[in-house]
């Protein structure tokens, strides 16, 4: 077989044949309603508390039966296992007379283990960087039991101490670290001692000396977690061996305590909805490629790649026979285009992909970008699978936080990117 990068350049010839209009399969108002479902508080943020990954997998598994996508495996799913720390009950945090807002004022970090203290807590006093004395006093200060409060930029500096200042550290209670940005959650397959949370600096409240905080935080550890990757498939029409795969995580991070949960309708909600929407468009006879199409839905992407991993250590299909993989995350903004991470890496195919964009006008702009470990692209480009991650860019720019919600999320770039792809997974299908 001739190498993609020689076919797509022979194929330039192809692409001034193609009919560049807009696919017509794509639905808007009904990506709006997939996105709308996956980010709603029933999902619980498609994480490890209360299943929420589970609801949305068959969700995913409902809708590819009703396209009528045949399964890569036994009833759509490939399970695997997971260790995930989650947050299923109390978290809890009163400084003084206030009370803060689990999700929008702080949030757990991500191997934050449990704790109920109350008391009145220890400052961190950056004197101890530079002033002996200082560090000499706050070692000699107990913290067993009691809740350390530091600023993120103190927290950051640690490391520059020796090692018995991050020891002492530890031997706190709960740690709060006040960050003067904004709160960005993940996950983490270990449980830490103790407790840590991050607290936005703008609302933690001026103390005085005799008042107390209250934390609460119950942290669970889930080891062997079973949940699952949604795989189906659309055998081609003349090399049903040959495959075109586009794949998007559907997981999310979840709930955080009893109220705040993350709703993920930009990651990945849309990419989520936009895998759906390509299926319903290549489940038409009309509309099928010659070779044939797999989609496939990742589990426990957020918690490390988890479920692209898994696949491709354990594959549902000859990996040497992807023609090329698109892999779809953050699909929901693009008033200023899109990156293609890669684009740098297979030069040809990211040149034709830029001709179909410049051809069919569908986004204002394609970026490349290299090599980077930061969607379910990576695994695959690391088994030698040529494969290209797309990114709209945009706003609003809600990133792990609790504001990544379906009703801001404007997709002025949706249709441009669905129809870009089946412009580009028409001419890899016509590929030699």
């Amino acid at each position: 077989m001739p190498s993609l990068s020689r076919s797509l350049l022979v194929g330039s010839a192809v692409l001034l044949a193609l009919d560049t209009r807009p696919a017509a399969a794509q639905d808007l108002n009904r990506a709006r309603r997939t996105i709308e479902h996956l980010a709603s508080r029933r999902l619980h943020g498609r994480g490890y508390v209360r299943q929420g990954e589970r609801r949305a997998a068959d969700f995913i598994r409902q809708r590819f039966k009703q396209l009528g996508l045949q399964p890569l495996a036994p009833g759509y799913f490939q399970p695997f296992t997971l260790d995930v720390n989650t947050f299923p009950g109390q978290l809890r945090l009163r400084a003084g007379n206030h009370a803060l807002q689990a999700g929008a004022d702080f949030i757990a970090e991500p191997s934050s283990g449990a704790a109920a203290v109350n008391g009145v807590p220890v400052y961190l006093d950056s004197l101890i960087y530079n002033d002996e004395q200082a560090g000499q006093r706050f070692l000699a200060t107990p913290l067993q039991g009691r809740i350390l409060v530091l600023r993120q930029r103190d927290a950051e500096r640690l490391r520059t101490l020796p090692t018995v200042f991050a020891e002492h550290v530890q031997q706190a209670a709960v740690r709060l670290t006040l960050v003067s940005g904004k709160l960005t959650a993940s996950l983490s397959s270990t449980v830490a001692p103790q407790a840590q949370l991050q607290v936005l600096a703008s609302k933690w409240p001026q103390l005085q000396p005799e008042q107390s905080v209250s934390v609460q935080v119950q942290a669970q550890l889930r080891t062997a977690y079973p949940t699952q990757n949604v795989v189906g498939f659309l055998p081609g029409t003349a090399q049903p061996d040959s495959f075109l795969v586009l794949t998007a995580h559907y997981d999310h991070l979840g709930q955080m305590g009893r109220r705040a949960y993350f709703p993920g309708a930009n990651d990945n909600a849309s990419g989520t909805a936009m895998l759906l929407e390509l299926a319903a468009y290549y489940a038409q006879p009309e509309h099928r490629p010659r070779c044939s199409v797999a989609f496939l839905a990742f589990g426990a992407e957020e918690a490390g790649l988890v479920g692209s991993r898994y696949f491709v250590k354990h594959p549902l299909l000859p990996l040497e026979r992807i023609r090329f993989l698109l892999n779809l995350d953050l699909a929901g903004t693009g008033q200023t285009g899109a990156t293609v991470v890669n684009g740098r890496i297979h030069e040809a195919e990211y040149r034709q992909l830029v001709r179909l964009n410049d051809a069919g006008h569908y986004l204002p702009e394609l970026a490349p970008r290299g090599r980077a470990a930061n969607s379910d692209h990576y695994p695959f480009s690391e088994a030698g699978v040529p494969a290209f991650f797309l990114y709209t860019r945009g706003t609003p720019t809600h990133y792990h936080d609790v504001y990544d919600r379906a009703r801001t999320l404007p997709l002025t770039g949706f249709a441009g990117l669905f129809r870009l792809v089946v412009a580009y997974c028409q001419v890899l299908s016509r590929t030699p």
